[in-house]
């Protein structure tokens, strides 16, 4: 299951590759375009809106995957097992209840805008919805997969605290420790007659 998750994730990787060079493409050649030729690519704002968004859902995917969203660890990282286990599931359950929210609602989307086409492209509307679906289905996977690799013990310790602090705190929290090592390290190296009087 990990290693279809892995390839799952690569293919989402490369997509977003593929749109953020056809952004660039799209948007570049407009701008070019319009300066210098005095004309443009009409389909250039549409799609690069749609690609953004789609961009932005895959990416989201890719970050749950691999536990990148930001998050306050403060109070977890401190319980026991047991108490880390219970706000694991407890987070796992809610998150996939924010997933089944987005996916009805995004679906409602795609099946009322199935018909619409888009001013430009011509392109159904109900595609541009479809990230979203596409967004809960693959983050309830993750999701279930997380919470199964919990339940049935095979996550403990700190692997429970499924968040990143920013990365302000972490260098915060690794040059704490490196004080506290140093201090550490030159209260044994200081001899009782060199206390300080």
């Amino acid at each position: 299951m990990e290693t279809m998750m892995r390839r799952y994730c690569r293919l989402l990787d490369f997509l977003m590759v593929v749109a953020l060079a056809a952004m660039v493409v799209l948007v570049f050649g407009n701008v070019v375009l319009r300066y210098v030729f005095n004309s443009g690519i009409t389909v250039s704002e549409e799609v690069s809106r749609w690609l953004f968004v789609w961009l932005t859902f895959l990416g989201a995917v890719v970050a749950m995957k691999e536990h990148g969203h930001l998050g306050v660890d403060m109070l977890v990282s401190r319980l026991p097992d047991g108490a880390k286990k219970v706000c694991v599931v407890v987070g796992q359950g809610l998150m996939l209840w924010v997933c089944w929210l987005l996916f009805s609602g995004s679906w409602e989307q795609v099946k009322i805008n199935r018909d619409v086409a888009a001013p430009v492209t011509g392109l159904s509307v109900g595609l541009f919805y479809f990230v979203g679906v596409v967004f809960a289905v693959s983050a309830a996977v993750f999701l279930l997969w997380d919470l199964w690799r919990v339940l049935s013990g095979q996550l403990t310790g700190d692997a429970l605290v499924m968040v990143k602090e920013s990365e302000e705190t972490a260098e915060f929290d690794a040059l704490q420790a490196r004080l506290a090592e140093e201090d550490r390290i030159a209260a044994l190296g200081r001899q009782p007659n060199d206390a300080p009087r």
